[in-house]
């Protein structure tokens, strides 16, 4: 054994938990008050985290759909400014496969061309 480790019955007497030795009852008392102290803390800990987490997720998602119905209302807009040269299913699609990430101006050309056809 290297002289750096310590023998399990001295990190036993250390610690109060020494193998094959019964714990006295002030030590389990202790052990008890904070074993259940601790399981207390730790409920209520990842209670607030669970509605942390639960409220972002409904803020999130209310969000997307916000996003996505702007999305879908600029489309319509394109739609009835350019008539039949704007693709407006498409354009819808888009919004929903993206979840409204990309939104179409109808003034920026570049943000409608995708969705601009040639009519002959």
């Amino acid at each position: 054994m290297d002289s750096e480790e310590a023998s399990p019955v001295v990190l036993g007497v250390a610690t109060g938990r020494v193998p094959g030795v019964a714990p006295t009852s002030e030590q389990l008392g202790h052990r008890l008050k904070t074993l259940f102290h601790n399981k207390d803390t730790e409920d209520m800990e990842g209670r607030s985290v669970a509605l942390a987490l639960l409220f972002l997720t409904c803020v999130a998602t209310v969000t997307d759909a916000n996003n996505i119905g702007i999305c879908i209302r600029n489309c319509a807009q394109c739609k009835k400014m350019y008539g039949a040269y704007f693709e407006g299913q498409l354009c819808a699609d888009a919004c929903v496969k993206f979840k409204g990430k990309i939104i179409p101006d109808c003034e920026d050309i570049a943000s409608i061309a995708p969705f601009l056809n040639k009519l002959e």
